[in-house]
């Protein structure tokens, strides 16, 4: 099988984001360890998209910029819209994955820190899955 750079790119971003953004959201749900399970859940979810986004954005246009550059633009337009539609699919399994299962996880006891890697991991997972598959079926990559 012939290995996609793009899509082995967009991966190879995910997971650099994967990384920095769990251990700062797991560290980050553990100081919201006194606080409602509902309100830690949420917080620790929004602290780490911003922390995911802000790292995938610069990731991305570091990878891409040369690329770009000797594009057509509508053949631009036309992978961005792709590509946003593919991480929206993936960002709806994210999320539907991710909070119920870190707040099942506070709700039975699970330290913070590790209840926050634990879901972290799970969505993640789903998330890679859900948004390399979206891109192979639509022929983005």
């Amino acid at each position: 099988m012939k290995l996609n750079q793009q899509l082995f790119r967009i991966n190879r971003s995910f997971l650099i984001c994967f990384i920095v953004s769990a251990s700062l959201s797991a560290a980050f749900a553990q100081i919201l360890s006194d606080y409602d399970t509902f309100l830690t859940t949420t917080f620790t979810i929004i602290f780490g998209y911003v922390i995911y986004f802000g790292i995938f954005s610069a990731l991305f246009y570091l990878d891409n910029k040369e690329r770009y550059k000797s594009m057509r633009k509508e053949l631009i337009r036309r992978e961005l819209l792709a590509l946003v539609s593919s991480f929206g699919m993936g960002e709806i399994v994210y999320l539907g994955i991710r909070w119920p299962t870190f707040y099942y996880f506070l709700e039975i006891g699970v330290e913070p820190f590790l209840s926050s890697l634990i879901s972290e991991v799970i969505a993640t997972i789903c998330y890679m899955a859900s948004v390399t598959l979206f891109l192979r079926k639509t022929k983005t990559y």
